[in-house]
């Protein structure tokens, strides 16, 4: 199996969100992925969201039909 977290597939942005978004993900066409993180959040909340993001990846969710379930799972 290709790990995306072994390439660089993975493009990471911060952007100015609203508060209650610490990050987001996106699965692109191209097989490589967005993640966007909240430039508000302070340096430790961005680590985590970050990490976050890969965890996403990682477990392949982006196939999952369900994302409430996937939340919970994590």
């Amino acid at each position: 199996m290709n790990n995306p977290l072994l390439t660089e597939t993975i493009g990471v942005y911060f952007l100015d969100m609203d508060s209650g978004i610490e990050e987001q993900v996106v699965s692109n066409s191209d097989g490589s992925f967005t993640i966007i993180i909240n430039s508000r959040l302070n340096q430790e909340r961005q680590m985590l969201a970050y990490q976050h993001a890969l965890l996403h990846i990682a477990n392949d969710d982006f196939s999952k039909k369900d994302s409430d379930s996937v939340e919970l799972a994590m």
